[in-house]
């Protein structure tokens, strides 16, 4: 008896799944043709602002205005001042919970 209501309970979540990714595909390839203009993040309209979107907090700096600068800026260092810069922060750290240097004797034993 068991058997057949993890069949039909199987089933009804593999249906659900299939129409879940059916749905999210469709409406993927509706927003791929016909861009809509940025979504707010809080959810809809505020009262009092009409149309005008609002931005996600991270996007405005001191004074509430939008920074209109890249935000994310890497540069290209080498593999041996990277692990420099590693090691520094690694042995700069002054946590009490540093393991000690030479752990080869406790495994030997």
């Amino acid at each position: 008896m068991w058997h057949v209501v993890y069949i039909i309970a199987f089933a009804v979540l593999a249906i659900m799944a299939i129409a879940n990714l059916v749905r999210n595909l469709i409406l993927l390839g509706g927003n791929a043709r016909n861009p809509q203009s940025p979504r707010t993040y809080s959810g809809g309209q505020q009262f009092g602002q009409g149309d005008r979107s609002v931005p996600h907090p991270e996007l405005l700096d001191q004074d509430g205005q939008v920074i209109r600068e890249p935000l994310l800026v890497m540069k290209s260092i080498s593999v041996k001042d990277a692990r420099e810069q590693l090691d520094a922060l690694y042995n700069g750290s002054g946590s009490s919970l540093d393991e000690p240097e030479d752990t080869s004797t406790e495994s030997e034993r």
